[in-house]
Formats: structure tokens, sequence, C-alpha cells
């Protein structure tokens, strides 16, 4: 239903309404580093120094699907209702065309407080919000934005400090803003698919 039904639906609504088609989700990334596969030599097994401290970076996320666009907000503490509002208004205040996110099932996403503020923005033409179906996280291409960033900024490397971890992993986002390729060839095939080059 989402390839045959929703999804030429939001591509229809969203060329209607010169509108702005963006994949959101959100992601942590550990002080105490990411494992990878990795080559050593035959009978040495590679080791990675660790801090030992289990504290993570939280970040929420939104890539733009025609133009590579891509907005990120930190988040202090936990991930829940209040810090996805504050990040929906965050992307808002960087579109100046209506946004159709589509998200995933988070709890919080359905918090009465967040609904109501998606309704509203809906009334006003603003935010139209879409869910993606359950466990399918394949079908978020921001995935394998996050997917990469951990390959190039945590995969095997070691964190003396947390504002050591930060700035890897928000060097890695500078990169993306710089050259939107680099977001654009995770939604390659629904690109693709779309008849966008």
């Amino acid at each position: 239903e989402w390839e045959n039904k929703v999804w030429p639906e939001i591509l229809e609504k969203c060329e209607e309404a010169d509108g702005k088609i963006m994949f959101a989700d959100e992601v942590s990334f550990a002080q105490w580093g990411s494992l990878a596969r990795t080559w050593a030599p035959k009978g040495k097994q590679p080791t990675v120094k660790t801090c030992g401290k289990r504290k993570g970076l939280k970040m929420f996320g939104a890539i733009g699907f025609e133009d590579g666009d891509f907005i990120y907000m930190e988040c202090d503490g936990r991930f829940n209702g209040d810090s996805y509002m504050e990040f929906l208004k965050h992307i808002l205040s960087r579109c100046s065309c209506p946004v159709f996110l589509i998200e995933d099932g988070a709890p919080y996403h359905r918090r009465k407080d967040v609904k109501e503020f998606k309704e509203n923005m809906k009334a006003d033409g603003q935010l139209f919000v879409y869910r993606l179906p359950s466990y399918s996280p394949d079908k978020n291409p921001i995935e394998k934005l996050w997917k990469n960033t951990k390959r190039d900024a945590t995969h095997l490397k070691y964190f003396g400090t947390f504002e050591d971890m930060r700035s890897a992993v928000t060097n890695t986002f500078r990169k993306y803003l710089e050259d939107a390729t680099k977001i654009i060839c995770v939604m390659k095939k629904l690109r693709t698919q779309a008849g966008i080059a």
C-alpha cells in the first residue's frame, strides 16, 4: 500500500502544493564508539581503545527528497514529544514552502500535543505528515545517511571526550551541507522511480 498508494499520493500532493518532501528520523551516536568489520593480520584480533563512558549524542534529522537539503538538531536529554515538536518547528523555520514530512511510528510522534501541533500546521497549510509502515526502516532513506555517518565519523574510533565525538559527527554533517550529492545518493532508487535525475 505504501509503494502503490501512499507514496504516489505524497508525490502528487507535494507537486500540486509546490512543497518539499522530507524524510525525518532520530539517531544516537555513542561516545564509546562503534564497531565495524575491518582487516587484520591472521591471528591478531584488532582492538579499539574506549573511554568507557556510556554517553550518547542524540540528533534529529530530516533530508529533502528533491534538493538533498539536510536539517538537523541536537537533542539534549531524551527523545520525547517536547523535543520532537521543537524539531518540527526548526524544520518549518527553515522552509518557506509546505513541508510533506515522512516519519516513523515512534510513540512520542503520536503524543496528544504533538498531534495537535501537526493538525494546526496542516490546517495552516504548512505541514503534512505521513507515517511509514511499521517496522520498515528500509523505506526511510535517512537511515542510510545515519549508517554512512557512523561509518565515517564513529566506527572504530576513540573519543576521549564527548566534545571529540560531537565534533566528528558535526564535521561529517558539515560535509553533507557542503555537498548535497552525499545526501541525494541515499535516495537514488526512490528518485529514479519518481523520475528525478
